[in-house]
């Protein structure tokens, strides 16, 4: 147990787990839908992580500090179509611009939701489904409900989805994929190496004792929020490129997709554990199911909605009882090491 304990942590097993569950479920669809192990259906699936998963990063920085962010959605929504808007009106605006633009939209709304949850002390569950219905609701009054076309958007958004960082045997790794792994690295080096990583765990693993002791804890729950609604509007961009035809419902229901990946892949819905790479692999396992289970028994979108639901009580029901068992087991064995 000791040799075991020293290489392994509870969560990691959840991580293997999940790299088993998602091995499974690519050998039974493989099974069941024919030329399932193509080019096609890597991009399709790795395009719908990519998009997922850059919001994903954003809400474990919330979920580990005993939070939750539920207006994602809408942020996403409301990015694309409007950024989708005025890129249609300014057809030379440059690429980066338009990525800022979105990164900036989608901070400013992270903005109102960190000032309402750190500094006003209302609950997360209640603001976030506040901003929820008020971000998709001012998007529909001010966009008259037209719908963006991807007649009117410039030529190189429209090619974004297809460029390519490079192939191997086949498979393309796609320009928006990478930029989504870069963001997973990313965060996971700030949650592993920096203080402000230090801190979401130390809150979110006691926010009294956190708050006792000094630590910044208002400051760092409001920062969480921000670069969730930046990287919330990252995807929003990222939403646009891929659709191209977007709507005032655009982004309507990702916040399921999204609570589910992050609870899937390990991070605690309680706070204080959990990781960037839990989350992606989570990610990764909600889409496969997703898009395979669209081709494989043509479900309702109510059925995937179920679904995620149920995958979201068994992830939480999996935490509660075996890894909290095992982290105890852990910390017993780490207690009899530092006696020894």
């Amino acid at each position: 147990m000791t040799w075991i304990r020293r290489r392994f942590r509870p969560e990691q097993i959840r991580e293997l787990s999940l790299l088993l569950l998602i091995l499974a479920a690519v050998l039974f669809f493989g099974s069941q839908i024919d030329n399932y192990y193509s080019a096609r259906t890597f991009n399709r699936i790795s395009t719908s992580v990519a998009i997922l998963v850059v919001v994903a990063v954003g809400q474990t920085l919330v979920v580990l500090t005993r939070n939750i962010d539920l207006s994602v959605g809408s942020i996403v929504g409301f990015t694309a179509y409007f950024v989708g808007a005025i890129l249609a009106q300014h057809n030379g605006m440059a690429p980066w611009a338009a990525v800022l633009l979105a990164i900036g939209m989608g901070m400013v709304m992270g903005v109102v939701n960190g000032l309402i949850i750190a500094y006003g002390r209302v609950p997360a569950i209640i603001t976030t489904l506040g901003t929820l219905a008020i971000y998709r609701t001012i998007l529909v009054d001010l966009s008259n409900a037209q719908t963006i076309i991807t007649a009117s958007l410039p030529q190189w958004v429209l090619e974004l989805p297809r460029t390519n960082l490079f192939s191997l045997a086949g498979l393309d790794l796609r320009l928006m994929v990478g930029l989504a792994l870069l963001v997973v690295l990313v965060f996971q080096l700030v949650l592993s190496y920096l203080p402000f990583g230090r801190l979401l765990y130390a809150i979110g693993s006691n926010p009294e004792a956190a708050q006792f002791a000094g630590l910044p804890v208002r400051r760092t729950v409001f920062l969480a929020y921000v670069l969730c609604g930046a990287l919330a509007g990252l995807a929003g961009f990222m939403f646009l490129a891929r659709f191209g035809n977007i709507t005032v419902v655009a982004g309507q229901g990702m916040e399921l997709q999204v609570v589910a990946a992050v609870v899937v892949g390990g991070v605690n819905i309680f706070g204080g554990s959990g990781s960037m790479l839990g989350a992606l692999l989570g990610t990764v396992l909600i889409a496969t199911l997703e898009q395979s289970l669209l081709r494989w028994a043509q479900i309702s979108e109510f059925w995937r909605d179920a679904i995620l639901g149920l995958l979201i009580l068994l992830a939480i029901a999996t935490d509660a009882v075996i890894l909290e068992r095992l982290r105890a087991i852990w910390a017993r064995t780490g207690i009899r090491v530092a006696e020894e």
